[in-house]
């Protein structure tokens, strides 16, 4: 691996050629906002998928068979697809010789691998039906086996449409630290600041938009062909669901590759990097691959290192909420059972609901971020978000002792008090969840821009910090779980913990300082 900061005189010297030839050409006209904005709507239709997909699908594995102690290992997929399929698609999307352009073909092809795997996981019950699957409460292996290739695709489809997506945005915006030129002739960075906050506002729609799908009851009755022998009433609301996505994420896909015009790298454009690797790279240009990632971590200063144990820290404390957070309030606050009544699918629908605020208040929050942090700083912003988290989660652990101490009315509903207070909680953490989506990317942005590591490089760095913590979430919550009684209590107990030590590090190991936080962060729940 080549130490980063040190590059050979023939590459140096081929960039520079490219350099003084870009800056030499006129420079080219400015986007639209108006394409800008059509650029961006793919968003929409990823995140609403990836709403349903954090609402519905936990609760829908249990009615497929899997114990809830292993609910959790079918999310591995998220976090070891972006392990490895973001670095790989980042990479090739930088060398992409495609008549389409660098990006397009990265947004199409994943956009299309979503829409397949929405199927797959919608129909999952049917398809398991032709495979012998018998239903009557048994576990039904054909549709389990169905629905985790699906699931895969579908986390494999999420990566590879938002990197490119947001690149595709910075390439249209001329943006010098995308184009790879200290001094680019379309570089305006608030003109990208822009284009990614209508990247970002479309995700909060896709948000608001899947969970208010997700929280709907009578879908079946809308599409009554979706209800079979195989597919109840709930797993008809699912893909119904699901047809809706694919419509939507079709639509903003067309929208989004038409509006772009993306100039085909030629084969001297080749010579140049991004800034994925541009200040990074060995020979051989291979230096956003996971092998790489671990080894630059030799360079990283401490206020590096303090930045990713506060973002790994703050996503042990995130990923049991995200995993479980429709499965509590269907299973301890409704009482109810995946595979009984329908009281636990009431639940759902209601922390849907919840879900749905939170992303309203997590776009307020998004607007007025940079304003606070211009003000306190960073550090003390970040800090005080995850302490916010902390009695959050300490809440949801005193609101599941009461529900389960108290008697509900004959009827089975929970007393309104308790929803309330849930539905409060759900979205007080849109705030929190605001500042975890932006503040730790500016941070190690500005931190590791002096080492000469890249700033793809340091995307790649981060997402260590992310994926890590969620792969010992994923294995662990659910027997953690099983082993105190079969409740979410006990890792949200260990996320309480988590956001609390998070919370000190960010004050204590973060010193506060004005740090401008920028739109170009990618939005990874789960990923995430």
């Amino acid at each position: 691996m080549a130490i980063p900061g040190r590059q050979s005189a023939a590459a140096a010297e081929s960039r520079a050629a490219v350099g003084r030839d870009a800056l030499l050409a006129p420079p080219p006209p400015k986007v639209s906002r108006r394409v800008l904005l059509r650029v961006a709507s793919v968003a929409c239709g990823v995140q609403f998928g990836w709403a349903l997909q954090l609402s519905l699908l936990t609760p829908y594995v249990q009615e497929l068979g899997i114990p809830h102690q292993f609910a959790s290992l079918v999310w591995l997929c998220g976090p070891l697809s972006g392990l490895l399929v973001q670095p790989f698609v980042g990479h090739m999307s930088d060398r992409c010789a495609s008549s389409l352009g660098r990006r397009r073909p990265f947004i199409i092809g994943g956009a299309l691998s979503i829409a397949f795997s929405v199927l797959l996981i919608g129909y999952s019950a049917d398809i398991g039906r032709i495979l012998g699957d018998r239903g009557g409460g048994e576990t039904r292996y054909g549709a389990i086996s169905v629905y985790l290739v699906g699931f895969w695709l579908l986390d494999v489809g999420n990566n590879t449409t938002q990197g490119p997506c947001r690149a595709l945005l910075a390439d249209l915006t001329g943006d010098a630290e995308k184009s790879g030129f200290e001094e680019s002739p379309g570089k305006d960075h608030r003109r990208t600041r822009v284009a990614n906050a209508y990247f970002s506002l479309f995700m909060a729609l896709g948000n608001i938009l899947g969970f208010a799908t997700g929280s709907f009851s009578h879908w079946y009755s809308i599409f009554p062909f979706n209800v079979t022998s195989a597919c109840s009433i709930n797993c008809a609301n699912l893909k119904s669901a699901f047809l809706l996505d694919v419509v939507l994420l079709l639509m903003t896909t067309c929208i989004s590759v038409s509006s772009a015009k993306e100039i085909p790298l030629s084969s001297a454009n080749k010579v140049m990097t991004s800034v994925e690797d541009s200040t990074a790279q060995s020979d051989n240009g291979h230096e956003a691959f996971l092998w790489e990632l671990f080894g630059s971590c030799r360079y990283l200063t401490l206020p590096v290192w303090m930045v990713l144990i506060a973002t790994a820290l703050t996503w042990l404390g995130w990923f049991p909420f995200t995993l479980f957070d429709t499965d509590w309030m269907g299973r301890e606050i409704y009482k109810g059972d995946p595979d009984e009544g329908q009281m636990y699918q009431t639940g759902v629908r209601m922390g849907a609901i919840g879900l749905m605020l939170n992303s309203i208040v997590l776009g307020f929050t998004s607007v007025v971020l940079e304003k606070l942090c211009r003000k306190f700083g960073a550090g003390l912003i970040w800090g005080i978000s995850n302490i916010i988290m902390f009695f959050c989660f300490l809440a949801m652990l005193i609101i599941s002792s009461l529900a389960k101490n108290i008697d509900y009315p004959p009827n089975g509903l929970p007393p309104s008090g308790l929803v309330i207070a849930a539905l409060v909680i759900f979205t007080i953490l849109g705030a929190p969840l605001s500042v975890t989506y932006t503040i730790p990317y500016a941070m190690i942005s500005a931190r590791i821009e002096p080492l000469g590591l890249g700033q793809g490089l340091s995307m790649g760095i981060l997402n260590l910090a992310i994926v890590v913590p969620q792969m010992v979430v994923s294995v662990g919550s659910g027997p953690l779980d099983q082993l105190f009684g079969g409740s979410n209590s006990p890792a949200f107990a260990v996320g309480a913990i988590a956001a609390f030590a998070s919370g000190l590090v960010a004050i204590v190991g973060l010193p506060p300082q004005s740090i401008t936080i920028r739109a170009t962060t990618a939005v990874r729940r789960g990923q995430r």
